[in-house]
């Protein structure tokens, strides 16, 4: 299938993604409990400074505001009926800034979990769950979406009801789970795990990988998982910025822009293809990642010291795929690191 996206990967060794959707609008004003996707309709201007954000720093892809503009969680706010209307003005709004950016810059429409749980475990049916993905998936193509972009996903069967109801809106797309459990999503899925969830879809992403999760340093070590399965098939990295910190009553993120120039280059040397940022990423910190990937010349592959030393302490001993891993990171945790904290 001919798209933006893949074009570009077929002509770049490596693209930059956008940073967080939440932490830039929690900046702006909006406040906990809200839903983000029904400023797409009230404060459109503040969506649109969202995008110009992420492409002025220098990122060739941005993700929609559009998250949570499922059926499910609309559901929370009495907006269950407006999923594709909502998801539709996000896309509208990306394509705007998109078009007027004067390069090429991919418009991945967001689509994030259901908020439920499949079954047998929950309630969700499978059939449900492919309805209401197709549903925002229909609103992001009407839009203008390049691309959908499924993230922090914990469970395969989730994953897979979202690649049947993409491929109902024949939409290319990319996909991302949340490793936040010891090298784990929630649901128990391991970087081995997802290559092989990848590779059984009939209609498999552009791309796929983590994003959010813990720190940096625990998703690029579950990036090595994905790139030593399979080297072949395009990774993206999008990890947060540094360690989440309850700071005058809100959350903010510790990692700098400079560790967050360094977390860039070291998820290319991982193997990552797309590169971004997710929670506490701003565009003070797509700048300097876009900097330092421009600078540096691509390096060795990292080893689990050097990425702990760069980034700091992982959170768990292992990746959840290896014993061989558990000598390796509790070393690195003991180590003493260089990890560059925000004032």
């Amino acid at each position: 299938m001919s798209n933006l996206l893949s074009r570009l990967l077929e002509s770049r060794d490596w693209l930059l993604a956008d940073g967080a959707t939440g932490t830039n609008l929690f900046d702006m004003g909006l406040m906990s409990g809200d839903a983000p996707e029904l400023w797409n309709e009230s404060e459109p201007d503040k969506v649109r400074a969202l995008y110009r954000g992420a492409v002025e720093a220098g990122s060739d892809l941005f993700l929609t505001n559009s998250f949570g503009a499922n059926a499910s969680r609309l559901q929370l706010h009495d907006a269950q009926d407006r999923a594709h209307e909502l998801s539709r003005i996000a896309a509208e709004i990306g394509r705007e800034i998109a078009d007027a950016s004067g390069r090429e810059v991919v418009v991945a429409g967001s689509v994030g979990p259901t908020g439920d749980i499949m079954e047998p475990v929950g309630s969700l049916t499978h059939a449900r769950a492919v309805e209401i993905f197709h549903e925002q998936a229909e609103g992001l193509k009407a839009g203008g979406a390049d691309v959908l972009w499924l993230e922090t996903i914990s469970a395969p069967e989730e994953f897979r009801a979202a690649a049947e109801g993409f491929a109902l809106a024949e939409m290319p797309w990319c996909g991302t789970m949340s490793f936040d459990t010891a090298g784990r999503t929630m649901m128990g899925v391991t970087s081995a795990a997802m290559v092989e969830l990848v590779q059984s879809l009939p209609n498999p992403p552009i791309a796929f990988g983590a994003n959010c999760g813990t720190g940096a340093s625990d998703l690029l070590r579950t990036v090595l998982g994905f790139t030593a399965a399979r080297p072949d098939l395009p990774v993206i990295a999008k990890g947060n910025a540094g360690i989440p910190k309850y700071v005058d009553g809100h959350i903010h993120y510790d990692g700098t822009p400079e560790l967050m120039a360094d977390y860039a280059v070291l998820a290319r040397n991982c193997g990552a293809r797309i590169i971004g940022g997710c929670c506490g990423t701003k565009p003070e910190h797509l700048a300097k990642m876009r900097a330092a990937l421009e600078a540096q010349t691509p390096g060795e592959r990292p080893t689990l010291e050097q990425i702990v030393d760069a980034l700091g302490p992982f959170s768990s001993d292992t990746d959840g795929t290896e014993e061989g891993a558990a000598a390796d990171a509790a070393s690195g945790r003991r180590r003493s690191s260089r990890r560059r904290r925000a004032s």
